[in-house]
């Protein structure tokens, strides 16, 4: 297992997709991590990626896991379990239920219907055009998150939200501002359920709407040659074929949420090898050259980088339909919970893991649970 003195602190990055009811995952990754000595100094996430972050950010380290619990049995707490049925088709037929539960009444502490429908109301701004209030939300954040310590003491925790104006995908970055409960709710503002949330003079929606892993962000914004990044997502790229319209509704919403976590690591991948490649070739050049100024610039972005990407992915379970990101019944949530802290366990385990501590010159990408 990995001890803090194998990687630098501020060098540990979490990278947290969207994913709703799929959270409870990155809870478990970070309950193995955090007890094995890998303390991220920087978090950055979109949608239930960010509420996890904050919560991780505004607390301190000793008490970080139980304000996770805290939240994530509160949020759960409107389906508590399930007979001893299985995991065929009578599960499938309760995570239904519960899916449908949510739909119908909200989650504690998260959402709650509007009421009357705003389909017979007119609409009161922006912030009223959603099926659902996240005041329950709100509250929630404000119990859980010290935002003082945030801002203050906690790691960097950068949020993503989508300009409904301008359409443009924008960070809150602790590290550029002061972060309070309306930026990580517009981050996890997904339309049509979701209200806008206003920030300034602009309205925001869930970041996930343009790219649902901030992973982008996290390379573009740090100069440092070295990172060790876990990257944790809610929704895996590869899957079967549908067979029928519940099937293709499932695929689709996989694709759509996990197409540029494949796109963004493929860029930075391929834009790290050249930069490693431009690094080599400028220590190639003959002395008469290093001095000349278009080489004194080019090694301003030149330096040899060496980046690690773990990657960690909820594989979603047999009974499971497209309905899992909304389906927050507690044994789910457990099950969820469970499954991130193994298969993050697994990872630290794994010696290819421990042979890119600290990072290797170049880009590693290593997904270290798949089937």
């Amino acid at each position: 297992m990995a001890s803090k003195s194998s990687i630098e602190r501020d060098n540990v990055i979490l990278v947290l997709q969207g994913g709703g009811a799929l959270g409870a995952y990155q809870a478990g990754v970070f309950e193995a991590l955090s007890e094995n000595g890998f303390t991220p100094g920087w978090i950055a996430g979109i949608s239930i990626g960010a509420i996890n972050g904050a919560i991780i950010a505004g607390n301190r380290p000793e008490d970080r896991i139980k304000k996770l619990r805290g939240f994530w049995e509160r949020v759960s707490s409107g389906v508590l379990g399930v007979p001893l049925i299985g995991d065929g088709h009578h599960r499938t037929l309760f995570n239904e239920a519960s899916a449908l539960s949510s739909l119908a009444f909200g989650v504690q502490g998260f959402f709650r219907p509007r009421f009357p429908s705003p389909v017979f109301m007119a609409a009161d701004g922006p912030t009223s055009v959603s099926y659902y209030s996240t005041e329950p939300l709100a509250a929630t954040l404000n119990e859980l998150v010290d935002f003082d310590y945030l801002n203050r003491a906690g790691p960097r925790l950068s949020v993503g939200a989508v300009n409904i104006a301008t359409g443009n995908l924008t960070f809150f970055d602790k590290d550029k501002e002061k972060l309070q409960p309306e930026h990580i709710m517009a981050s996890g503002a997904l339309p049509p359920g979701l209200p806008a949330v206003k920030i300034g003079s602009d309205y925001y929606w869930d970041g996930g709407l343009v790219s649902n892993t901030p992973l982008q962000y996290v390379l573009d914004e740090t100069s440092d040659p070295q990172k060790f990044i876990f990257q944790v997502d809610l929704f895996s790229a590869r899957g079967p074929v549908p067979g029928n319209l519940l099937e293709a509704a499932e695929r689709e919403k996989e694709i759509r949420y996990s197409s540029r976590t494949r796109f963004n690591t493929d860029m930075a991948a391929k834009r790290i090898e050249y930069r490693a490649a431009l690094a080599r070739l400028l220590r190639k050049l003959p002395a008469a050259l290093q001095g000349d100024a278009d080489a004194r610039l080019l090694t301003e972005i030149g330096e040899e980088p060496a980046v690690t990407i773990v990657h960690l992915i909820y594989r979603e379970r047999t009974y499971e339909t497209q309905a899992r990101d909304y389906e927050f019944s507690r044994v789910s949530v457990e099950e969820h919970w469970e499954q991130g802290r193994k298969d993050a366990l697994t990872t630290l385990s794994d010696d290819k893991l421990k042979s890119c501590m600290p990072p290797k010159p170049g880009v590693t990408v290593l997904d270290l649970t798949k089937k």
